[in-house]
């Protein structure tokens, strides 16, 4: 026989909590069968209310506190509040003392395996085909964001003769797995040809990372924050072997303050597969021979030769040189005066005065 075990009774005080929370030591037996009760009225009350469970918490022995999950918060409250004040007094009634009732929305409840056996059984009353509904549950809940999810149905599927049990599972659900956030819900359909038990089994994720991955997470935040490289993974089989036949890998990993990314662009400087690399804040590489010889040469190219403005006023020494002799004279005035003060300091040039090369050359005429 198989020796199952029911996935949220395994996980208490692990990744779960208990659904009814109080302490009694003569009464024990007595408090268990009046949560029964409760929660078989209030699941009798609500059969439209799409109820996910239903938390009970006794305060003191005069007050009771219950908490609903549902989906359809609406149905349960009722019209100004009247369907849940219904409820409460029939509560009091019950267990003859106050009860605080309280109504909570379930914000995912295509998740819910509660709500999603509910689902099921809803569609096999309403004839619907069993393996339709199942297949459709599957995809709901997928899409919600579940990793896993498993549906089985249990008796006279189809209208048979003999009953027998199916079940469709798509993902991953490691019921073996304390850390691992399991839902696990069930309902039952009542069809005309009996009843079919649904079960339904929903894999969040994991609740408690490993203790490994918890340290080298902080550690890689650590480096981040630190503006150091990530830590550097091991190569694959693929590129190792790539390494060892000598293959020409055109792209290159460039550490990125932190990080490593494959960068491929066009233009400038190529490698041999055509490939550009690009420096992005991980460092600068040293360039080569070649390429420090192609940028000295640019560099020169850009030089230019300084401009006949530019040159420095000539000296006395350079006063009798070719150069100011073959300059060509302008006509002389009657202000014009060749005297040594006003060859030696040069004069900027105005619409009625004559250049310092000019005045230059006139005096050695007179001489």
């Amino acid at each position: 026989m198989g020796q199952k075990i029911h996935p949220y009774g395994l996980r208490l005080g692990i990744t779960t909590d208990w659904k009814s929370r109080w302490y009694a030591e003569k009464d024990y037996a007595d408090n268990v069968v009046e949560d029964a009760k409760i929660r078989d009225f209030l699941r009798g009350e609500l059969t439209r209310g799409a109820v996910s469970r239903i938390e009970i918490e006794r305060i003191g022995d005069k007050k009771i506190q219950i908490d609903v999950h549902t989906a359809r918060p609406g149905v349960v409250i009722g019209r100004s509040g009247s369907e849940a004040e219904r409820l409460r007094s029939a509560l009091e009634k019950m267990t003859g003392r106050i009860v605080k009732f309280n109504v909570i929305e379930v914000q995912n409840g295509e998740t819910d395996a509660a709500l999603l056996a509910r689902s099921v059984a809803d569609q096999l009353e309403g004839r619907v085909s069993f393996r339709r509904a199942m297949k459709r549950t599957v995809q709901t809940a997928l899409k919600a964001g579940a990793q896993g999810v498993r549906v089985q149905a249990s008796g006279r599927l189809g209208g048979a003769d003999m009953g027998r049990r199916e079940w469709y599972l798509e993902g991953r659900v490691p019921l073996h797995t304390l850390r691992a956030d399991v839902d696990f819900g069930q309902a039952t359909a009542r069809t005309t040809v009996g009843a079919i038990g649904i079960k339904v089994w929903v894999y969040k994720g994991d609740v408690l990372p490993s203790l490994s991955a918890n340290r080298e997470k902080i550690a890689a935040e650590a480096r981040l924050a630190a503006g150091g490289p990530a830590k550097r993974r091991a190569p694959s089989p693929k590129a190792r072997a790539e390494q060892a036949a000598g293959a020409d890998r055109s792209s290159r990993l460039i550490e990125a303050g932190g990080g490593k990314r494959l960068v491929e662009a066009g233009g400038g400087k190529r490698t041999g597969g055509g490939k550009r690399l690009i420096e992005a804040g991980g460092g600068k590489r040293k360039p080569s021979v070649a390429e420090a010889k192609s940028e000295l040469d640019e560099a020169r190219q850009d030089v230019t030769t300084p401009t006949e403005e530019a040159k420095p006023a000539p000296s006395e020494e350079t006063k009798t040189t070719p150069d100011a002799a073959e300059t060509p004279a302008a006509p002389e005035s009657a202000e014009t005066k060749a005297t040594p003060e006003a060859s030696a300091t040069p004069v900027a040039p105005e619409p009625d005065d004559v250049p310092a090369a000019d005045a230059t050359a006139t005096d050695e005429e007179s001489e």
